[in-house]
């Protein structure tokens, strides 16, 4: 079984600048860096998709991670306490 690759995030935004400029096509990037077509295109996307967050005020951008640390955490203790409850509920 082929073992995957971990690409770090400078690896991929170099890799999709070089493709969104224009100077190699994206068959030839793929070549390069020994990438399927699919993977880059979804790179892409990604970067593509996400960018106006880059442009979003940090303090925005820490608001929304707070909100999704709450809802995490609030789900993390709901779930806790119906295994509790379960564990309980079962004969020893």
């Amino acid at each position: 079984m082929a073992k995957r690759r971990n690409f770090t995030p400078e690896f991929k935004a170099e890799v999709v600048f070089e493709a969104l400029s224009g100077e190699s096509s994206q068959a030839e990037l793929c070549r390069k860096h020994n990438l399927s077509d699919v993977q880059l295109s979804k790179w892409k996307r990604q970067l593509l998709e996400n960018a106006a967050t880059l442009f979003e005020p940090i303090d925005k951008q820490t608001h929304a991670s707070q909100q999704r640390i709450a809802q995490l955490k609030q789900l993390v203790s709901r779930l806790t306490l119906e295994l509790d409850i379960q564990k309980k509920s079962q004969p020893c």
